[in-house]
């Protein structure tokens, strides 16, 4: 796991979740294009056959995200 990722998995335990997950890309506006959030999704959809599972990690940050959840949305 890179270091992004584990800081945002990490703050998540913390109850930094919102300015985590704007931070590496989950944003209202959908995963920013070029984004660790990007990376992870395309990570998640090729480990499991071609789509991102629900209840994923991906799913759930995302979720999270689009919802407003994430401080810095765009």
């Amino acid at each position: 796991m890179d270091p992004v990722t584990k800081a945002a998995v990490g703050a998540v335990a913390e109850d930094k979740t919102p300015v985590a997950l704007g931070a590496v890309g989950f944003t209202s506006g959908g995963i920013e294009a070029g984004s660790t959030a990007a990376k992870m999704m395309s990570a998640s959809a090729v480990a499991s056959g071609g789509g991102v599972g629900a209840g994923s990690l991906v799913s759930a940050f995302q979720s999270k995200g689009a919802s407003g959840a994430s401080k810095g949305t765009k």
